[in-house]
């Protein structure tokens, strides 16, 4: 049942976030439910089939916040499918030039922000981070919203690395 939900849930913004992204993306269709993270595929007119995992937190701090459509998403980059760009997507803006913080087991990985959305400062480092995130339990993202509000992030773990393995081959 909950995965269900999460599927849906996951479904539905990524096809918002995706169209805003792109005028020409199409509906994400899903691929399988791992746990907490779902594998997604969408065909873009121009980039041709993009691949994705995304879950949702299990947790949202300040609990007394409508934080929106939260998630963690890492995509294919277009043209390599061996690569992947982890991404922060919230509801709500993003201060400006405070960097919003991944936590793996203690090593903290930083994003710069663009509206509603983070990426990593260091590009270098996404393959750390995503192996991080395959051999972790955990996930913590810290961010501050343009209202000056401190949120944080918990997400499970469990299931990443299917999801990655289930996206790995996707052209």
């Amino acid at each position: 049942m909950m995965a269900h939900f999460m599927m849906k849930t996951a479904i539905a913004a990524a096809t918002i976030s995706l169209m805003a992204g792109s005028a020409l993306a199409q509906t994400p269709k899903p691929i399988k439910q791992h746990k907490a993270w779902g594998a997604y595929s969408y065909n873009d007119q121009k980039a041709g089939k993009i691949c994705y995992v995304l879950s949702i937190p299990t947790v949202k701090e300040p609990s007394d916040r409508d934080h929106g459509d939260v998630f963690f998403l890492i995509s294919q980059k277009p043209n390599n499918a061996a690569k992947f760009e982890p991404q922060v997507e919230v509801g709500y803006k993003l201060k400006e030039k405070t960097p919003v913080t991944v936590t793996v087991d203690g090593k903290d990985f930083k994003m710069f922000s663009r509206g509603n959305n983070a990426w990593l400062e260091d590009v270098s480092t996404e393959p750390e981070l995503v192996a991080a995130m395959q051999k972790g339990r955990s996930m913590k993202v810290s961010g501050q919203s343009a209202r000056g509000t401190q949120t944080t992030y918990t997400y499970s773990l469990s299931g990443v690395s299917a999801a990655l393995k289930e996206v790995a081959g996707c052209k």
